[in-house]
């Protein structure tokens, strides 16, 4: 099927309703300039008639006077008659008398005599024999003299034709000025359009290919120009995104090849030394663990990732304990960050409302902030946990001295496969799945901090159930 282009769809649809008018406003003109000219040629031969017919009734009415030459010696002295012709019509519907002193055509029709017969007045516009084209105008004289029945004029419209013509060919031409016009117009005003479509669905194509370099040249402040805008910034979160996706897939290689490392180093090594000593079985066992436990716990967050972008995240919510599972997470890292020379001061407080959700998504979540904290932090630094009540909703915070954030990366860490800090173990979406596990508990999750080296503060806000 082949392809309409815009430009096409306008010529045929917009153009052709302008010409159609245009043509029928042309064709009104004509006819209202013909009107016009016919009227006044008509009103003024009239005029003429009536002089005439107001003359001949004194004749009639003066007994003295002889009315059959007072007629003859009207049309004879007819002031006019190079333009118009005066003819008398006897009682018998023939012309007898005329201005000019010829005859006319016996053959000639006489409409306007004969409307002139049935009312007070008789006009018509026709063709004579020869092909001229006239107007002729009839009054009945027969209550004035029983020998003429009628007067008579008529006058060639042949210049008012030419004049006609003229009028009729000066807006035919600006008819098409017009259109010429409207054409030129259309032409740019659609191409404007099209241009930027065309490279729009040109740089799009090249998005469909992976390829992100390419942006739209955009000097329009119109629709157009907010459509372009929109795509170069769509091509910068795209090429943003890809790069972070990549860096990701590098990052959990690396963070899959660490462990998986380990553990095959230590499983070969328990194997040939046939365990060895109790002290080297203890810590190869002990390695093997931990680092099947940060598999685990990759593998988890990259499952929690895949279902929250299918839309297949669930929750299992009920009215939970928040320091229960606080608690719980504290006492998972309490050793280890013993174990790096860190320190994790937690001051639980007695009670906290509950709050309506899913217990071990929670624990998820602080689990995850609780290991970013030990993470990024140095041996002597400390992580600082404060769990309290404020106006109706629990309240967490998370605060650490560690290495910090920069203030240009502070808003792209909730982001998926972000890493603001490269040399640190992380898969870079270990913050977006807790954004979102906290977002569908209609809660918040609140990063900040002071730059680099000033460490890092996390507040997790739940809102707690009424009592």
């Amino acid at each position: 099927m082949a392809k309409k282009s815009i430009t096409r769809r306008w010529i045929v649809n917009n153009l052709g309703v302008v010409v159609l008018a245009l043509l029928v406003i042309d064709m009104a003109i004509i006819y209202a300039i013909q009107n016009y000219f016919y009227n006044s040629a008509k009103q003024y031969i009239v005029s003429k008639l009536n002089a005439v017919t107001s003359v001949l009734s004194m004749h009639s009415q003066d007994s003295s006077s002889n009315f059959s030459a007072e007629m003859r010696n009207m049309l004879e002295t007819f002031d006019e008659k190079d333009k118009i012709e005066l003819m008398a019509i006897n009682s018998k519907g023939r012309v007898v008398l005329t201005s000019s002193g010829f005859s006319p055509d016996v053959y000639d029709p006489m409409p306007d005599y004969d409307e002139a017969l049935e009312k007070s007045e008789g006009d018509h516009v026709y063709k004579l024999r020869g092909g001229e084209k006239i107007l002729a105008v009839s009054v009945p004289i027969s209550s004035m003299s029983s020998e003429y029945s009628a007067v008579r004029m008529v006058t060639s419209l042949t210049e008012i034709d030419e004049t006609i013509k003229n009028y009729a060919l000066a807006a035919s031409v600006v008819c098409v000025v017009i259109i010429f016009i409207i054409i030129a117009t259309g032409l740019y005003f659609a191409g404007s359009i099209v241009r930027p479509i065309q490279q729009i669905s040109g740089i799009a194509r090249k998005f469909a290919m992976g390829d992100f370099s390419t942006r739209i040249d955009n000097d329009s402040d119109d629709e157009i120009g907010d459509l372009c805008t929109a795509i170069n910034n769509m091509a910068d979160e795209l090429s943003a995104t890809e790069a972070m996706k990549n860096e990701f897939i590098s990052s959990v290689s690396h963070e899959l090849r660490t462990p998986l490392t380990a553990i095959k180093g230590w499983a070969e090594t328990l194997m040939i030394d046939g365990g060895g000593s109790p002290d080297t079985m203890k810590k190869g066992v002990g390695v093997i663990v931990n680092e099947t436990e940060r598999l685990s716990q990759m593998v988890e967050e990259l499952l929690d990732f895949s279902r929250m972008q299918n839309g297949h995240f669930t929750l299992q919510n009920a009215n939970m304990d928040v320091l229960a599972e606080l608690g719980d997470a504290v006492l998972i890292y309490s050793d280890k960050a013993r174990r790096e020379d860190k320190e994790i001061i937690y001051s639980e407080p007695e009670m906290l409302p509950f709050v309506f959700g899913d217990k071990n998504r929670i624990r998820q979540v602080f689990i995850n902030v609780i290991d970013n904290a030990i993470k990024y932090s140095s041996a002597g630094d400390t992580v600082t946990i404060i769990a309290y009540e404020n106006s109706g909703n629990v309240i967490i915070s998370v605060a650490d001295t560690g290495c910090g954030i920069k203030k240009s990366d502070l808003a792209k860490v909730k982001t998926k496969f972000y890493k603001a800090n490269h040399t640190r173990r992380g898969s870079g979406i270990g913050l977006a799945v807790a954004d979102e596990i906290i977002s569908m508990h209609g809660g918040t999750m609140d990063i900040t901090s002071e730059g680099e080296g000033k460490g890092t503060t996390v507040v997790i806000t739940l809102p707690a159930v009424k009592q």
